[in-house]
Order: structure tokens, then sequence, then C-alpha cells
């Protein structure tokens, strides 16, 4: 039995012996491997940057031509995407006064600069919003190890913000030339030295578009079943073309829709959602009628750190849509003046002025607006739109004196009316309402106003609707009744004694 015991003993202790041999040959083994093919990028990058959610300028590289090695298409994107990605993290290191992910991007003799001037910055309570728009770089030179490389960066449009105290003193865009030298250190491309060779101040000269306004007469337009969700799961073509067709029999030329940021996909646009778009906008071309693409809708974030996704965002529908036959023009954002208390008004401005010109940029032939959701709002960057529009939901016996009033302050720009309407809804939530009637006199009187000065309008909306989302008008039932019953056609799909007054007195 002792001998039995003694022979297992001994079995035992072999298994592990050899066990023990296998797990260290493993481990020298994979120590190797990782000495061999370089460190794993994904276990190092501190700042864990997914670029195509955080950073997305325009960049534009220069037809390769370099001195040294030739270079290949894969090196030259992890150039690239480093090179963004060294950007991003030097404007979160400027904003928020803290150096992570610095190390990731920078060599150590870059960082010193950088982390000099977060230290002053800390010190004076300093910190600075900023981002690039456009890059335009060009390779000079690969080294034949594969090492180092050289570029120099043309043309590079900088927005900033500086803020002392948290009181902003100064914003500035300028467009810079810059000189990169990049060393490849443990798989990042760092950059070794970045010399701004010289900059200047820079402002977008405004080019009127090649088309323009005529007098428009139309409306803006939800399916009655999916109000605020046009293009979403029960998108129904055949509803759309039915609708079309009555505002087009009714007399009116055009309609007005709206493209919601998060829901087309953000920075990275839906296929599905511009196929549906694009099926929209032909069911307009086969009724002849015309269609203002409002974008941004319930969209309220403007930081700037941002603003390369929403132009990429822009960017892809506008040039999906440029030469698309039923497009009359651009509305950058509804009502982006609610926005300036919270938001901040010379931020919420800023931001409008960069999307101007990245859509004119893109689509030079269509005129672009904002619908502004007062008149008071209507002066605002107006030399640098092709016409003026605004909301109006005041009193009616006003609306000829403020209309002429805008238009002799503005009067080399088309002036249209984009939104108004009258409510027809009277009832518990609001037992001095108006009634059908009433709406029925405003419109009459509105079109006899339009029609006496020729004013573009666009009416808000052909249905009264059957639920409004909390996000439109919020949860207040009184909000929300009120907001249902705006249409020409009621919730049984009848004309309301307004629909006589959809398109003339």
């Amino acid at each position: 039995m002792t001998s039995i015991n003694k022979n297992i003993l001994r079995s035992v202790l072999l298994l592990t012996y050899i066990a023990i041999i296998a797990f260290v040959l493993f481990g020298i083994g994979s120590i190797y491997s990782y000495l061999n093919t370089g460190a794993d990028r994904s276990t190092m990058l501190h700042t864990e940057i997914k670029k195509i959610d955080q950073y997305l300028p325009k960049i534009e590289w220069a037809p390769l031509n370099n001195e040294g090695r030739p270079m290949d298409e894969q090196t030259l994107n992890a150039i690239e995407n480093d090179y963004l990605d060294a950007w991003y993290v030097k404007h979160v290191a400027y904003k928020t006064n803290s150096l992570a992910g610095i190390d990731d991007y920078y060599t150590e003799s870059a960082r010193e600069n950088i982390n000099a001037f977060v230290e002053q910055n800390t010190s004076k309570n300093i910190s600075i919003e900023g981002t690039t728009l456009e890059h335009h770089p060009t390779l000079n030179f690969f080294s034949e190890d594969g090492q180092l490389a050289v570029i120099t960066d043309e043309n590079v449009i900088e927005f900033k913000r500086v803020f002392e105290n948290e009181t902003l003193v100064l914003e500035s865009t300028e467009q810079a030339t810059y000189k990169i030298i990049f060393l490849l250190e443990d798989g990042f491309w760092r950059i070794r030295h970045m010399i701004k060779e010289s900059s200047k101040g820079y402002k977008d000269a405004y080019v009127q578009a090649i088309k323009k306004v005529d007098i428009i007469k139309g409306i803006n337009y939800y399916p009655q079943a999916t109000p605020w969700d046009m293009f979403g799961d029960t998108f129904d073509a055949d509803t759309i073309s039915k609708d079309f067709k009555i505002i087009k029999d009714a007399g009116l030329n055009s309609i007005r829709i709206f493209v919601q940021y998060d829901d087309f996909g953000k920075a990275n646009i839906i296929t599905e959602k511009l196929n549906k778009l694009k099926k929209v906008l032909d069911l307009a071309e086969a009724e002849k009628l015309k269609v203002v693409l409002t974008l941004f809708d319930f969209y309220g974030d403007y930081s700037v750190l941002n603003w390369t996704l929403n132009q990429r965002h822009a960017e892809t529908i506008v040039s999906a849509f440029k030469n698309h036959n039923a497009l009359l023009a651009w509305d950058i954002k509804n009502e982006p003046n609610l926005d300036f208390e919270s938001r901040n008004k010379e931020l919420v401005v800023a931001w409008l002025d960069k999307m101007i010109d990245l859509v004119k940029s893109t689509d030079p032939m269509h005129p672009v607006t904002i619908g502004w959701s007062n008149a008071e709002s209507a002066p605002i960057l107006k030399d640098k739109l092709d016409f003026i529009s605004f909301h109006y939901y005041e009193d009616l016996n006003d609306l000829e004196k403020v209309f002429l009033t805008i238009n002799s302050e503005i009067p080399n720009k088309p002036i249209a009316i984009t939104e108004f309407g009258l409510s027809s809804y009277k009832g518990i939530w609001n037992p001095f309402g108006n009634n059908k009637e009433d709406q029925s006199a405003y419109h009459k009187k509105a079109q006899s106003i339009f029609s006496g000065n020729k004013i573009s309008f666009m009416s808000w909306t052909l249905y009264d609707f059957a639920e409004i989302p909390k996000e439109v008008v919020g949860g207040l039932p009184w909000r929300k009744r009120a907001q249902e019953h705006f249409g020409f056609i009621n919730k049984n799909g009848e004309s309301k004694p307004a629909f006589k007054y959809i398109a003339k007195d």
C-alpha cells in the first residue's frame, strides 16, 4: 500500500514539473512574440479615443510625391489617424487644463511646450475651447527605415474661444500652416516637432447662391400618423404621395421638412434614412413641389469639440441631395435662437456661421437660410444668408408692419415667413381658445396680407395630430392639445374651414 502511494506521489510531482516547464516556455514565447510584433495599441491608448465618434475635421491630402521611401496607404492612414487624434487630445487638454492622452501622441520633447502652456493657463484660470475644421497636408519626407515622417499642413482652419475666469475674452478663426515631424514609437506616430509657420485671420466670404428664391407658397409637412418621426419604422411612401397630391391640388408649390441629427445617425449617416429622404424628394418632384430641407432638428449641443461631427453630418446630406430637382433651399436649423439663453448666444451664432460656410461650400447652387423663431432674430447673420426666414405666431394686425420693417432693414434679400398658424383647439384645457371658424378667419386674413405684400409663406401645418411627442412642447396637456390642432385637415381626414384659405385669400 505504501509503495502504491509513493508511485502516485511521484506521478503527481512529475506532472507538476512538466506543467511548470510548459508554462515557463509559453511565457518566454509570449514575451518574444510581443517584442517582435510591437505593443498592442488598444492596451496603450489611455484616452481610448474613438476618432470616428470624436473628431472628424475635413482632411484633403496632396498627391504623394515625397522624398525618401514611398509610403503605402495603410501607413498614411495610420499617420492621419494619429495626427487628428493628437489635435483632439490637445484641444481637450487646453479646454480642461489636464494632460490626459498627451503622452500617447507627443514625444517627451514635444510635450514640454504643451505641459508649460497648460500649467500657465491653470495658474491664470484660462481655458480654451478649440477645434480645427479643415486640414490640407502634404507628405514631404518618409525615412528609409519607416520610422520618421515629415508633413506640411497648409490652410488649417482653426476656431477658438478663450475664457478667463470663465468669461469669454476672445473668439477667433484663423488660417495657419504647420510643419510636423512624426516619429514611430511603440506603434504610435507621435509628434516630435510641430511648428506654426504662418497664420492669419480667416473669414469665409459670402458668395450668393446661383439659384434664386421665387415666391414660396408652401406648408410645413409631417404625415398625420407620424409627426416628428417621418423617417421611422412606419415610413409610408404611399401616404406621403397622397399628401403631396393634396398639397399640390390645394394650390401650394412647396413643402418644408425636417432632418433630425440623432435620428439620421449623427456624424455617420444611416443609409436607410438617406434612402427614405430621397424617396420623399422623389415624391415631391413627381408632384412638382419644391422642398426646403431643414437640418439639425432637435439638436441643441453646440460644443466646439463636436463641430467636426456636425459638419460631417451636414456634408453627407448636402452632398447626397444638392443635385436633386426637388430641392429648393437649405434651412440650417429650426429656431436656433430658442437656444440662446441655455447654450450661449455667441456660441450658437458661431456654430451657425461655420455651418453656413460648410453648406454653401458643399452646394453653391441652392439658397441657404435659418428658420428663426421670431422676427427680432431675423437680421442675425443676414449678410451670409441667401434669404431671410422667420416664424410668426403673433398678432396678425402687426404682421404687415413687422414685414415692412425687416424688408427696409434688409432690402437686398428675399424674405419668407416659414411658419405661421393658429390652433383650433377649444376645450377643457383651454376653454377660451380659438375654434375652427376663428382659425379660418385667421388664415383668410394672413393670405390677404401675404398677397398684398408679395410675401412668401409656409404655414403650420397640413394635419391635426393625434399625439404630440413631449420633446416638442413638453408634457403639459394644454400645450399638447393646442399643438394637436394647427392643421387644415382634422384627425378624421376632413377638411376644416381654414382649408379654403390654405393658399389664397
